[in-house]
């Protein structure tokens, strides 16, 4: 006769986290088993039945059986690893970023992931890892991000890779940036042919909270240092009493004189700049990428208008059903919007 497993007491709250994360697509497929385990335990299956439903082994069963009757929801986390973990920095990763965006030096015609790996101080599957997150390829160096001249370079680039990966406290995040020139195009059909007509232009401004995946936005009709002070303002109030850090590029309407009198004013607002051509260190330009996918493109515009109402549309769609960060960890990047 079949052994019944030991009674495994489970609290109203843990049954709730349990039954999320047997059925989550997100977790790692062992806590998804971990979570099945324990809920077939609590409803006193015997552990044959659960090796056989799990295709876990006797011992596997056990094991985490008797971690949870223990540790509690805890105990279906992995033991830390002996010794101290391996932690790559913002500072080693926009070295890593850097260096793959310029020719190296001392002849090399282009860099190895060794010889970046060695300069860095971290393993070569590290900065393998770092690029290949980032879509780089160290034996190309003629990428457009590798033609900043600046000086500050560096400095910028840890500055800003920190604030993505590890902000200070109570601190909002925000990308901003003008996204010019959405042509209202209207498809006129003449017998075989598709020509088209061009109903004007959009202008976006927009503000991603970087660590929250919202987006503040409005239309414009010009990209004038009024109309970016304007929408400064805007942040101002939709972030009321709140320390803002903002990222914009070295367009000189960012850093206008009265844009300059202004934020002398707010001392819970600072502005960061990205390096010279390095507007892609900037988060709003991804976010503007999958705007231009689902909306300008491929669409039919019968007036400017027409697109200006979908587009503030798309953002209160993407606030209210779709919104996600992207993630910037130190041994992890991916854009989950």
């Amino acid at each position: 006769m079949a052994r019944k497993p030991k009674e495994i007491v489970i609290s109203e709250s843990e049954y709730n986290q349990l039954l999320v994360m047997s059925q989550s697509s997100k977790l790692d497929k062992r806590y998804v088993d971990r979570a099945k385990i324990i809920l077939l335990s609590k409803e006193k299956h015997t552990l044959d039945f659960i090796v056989e439903k799990t295709g876990l082994t006797r011992k596997v069963v056990n094991k985490w059986r008797n971690r949870f009757r223990s540790q509690g929801i805890e105990g279906l986390k992995d033991a830390p690893r002996p010794g101290k973990p391996a932690r790559i920095t913002a500072e080693q990763k926009a070295m890593v970023i850097q260096k793959a965006c310029k020719k190296p030096s001392g002849g090399y015609n282009n860099w190895s992931q060794q010889r970046i790996a060695r300069e860095v101080g971290i393993s070569q599957g590290k900065v393998n890892q770092i690029l290949k997150q980032a879509a780089m390829k160290p034996h190309k160096t003629e990428y457009w991000c590798g033609k900043s001249s600046d000086l500050e370079f560096k400095s910028k680039l840890i500055n800003i890779v920190g604030l993505y990966m590890n902000p200070p406290e109570n601190v909002i995040v925000l990308c901003v940036d003008e996204k010019t020139q959405m042509p209202a195009l209207d498809r006129l059909r003449q017998g075989q042919a598709i020509t088209y007509k061009r109903n004007g232009t959009v202008a976006l401004i927009a503000a991603l909270a970087v660590h929250t995946g919202k987006v503040t936005g409005q239309t414009v009709k010009s990209n004038k240092t009024d109309n970016f002070l304007k929408f400064l303002k805007k942040l101002d109030r939709v972030y009321h009493h709140k320390t803002l850090h903002i990222i914009v590029d070295n367009l000189s309407v960012h850093n206008m004189e009265k844009v300059k009198e202004w934020l002398k004013t707010k001392r819970k607002i600072k502005v960061h700049f990205t390096p010279t051509y390095a507007s892609w260190l900037n988060q709003i330009e991804i976010w503007f990428n999958i705007l231009s996918q689902d909306v300008p493109k491929g669409g039919i515009w019968k007036s400017s208008q027409q697109l200006i109402s979908q587009t503030i549309d798309y953002i209160k769609t993407c606030n209210s059903i779709k919104t996600k960060p992207f993630k910037w960890m130190h041994n992890k990047y991916s854009a989950t919007n």
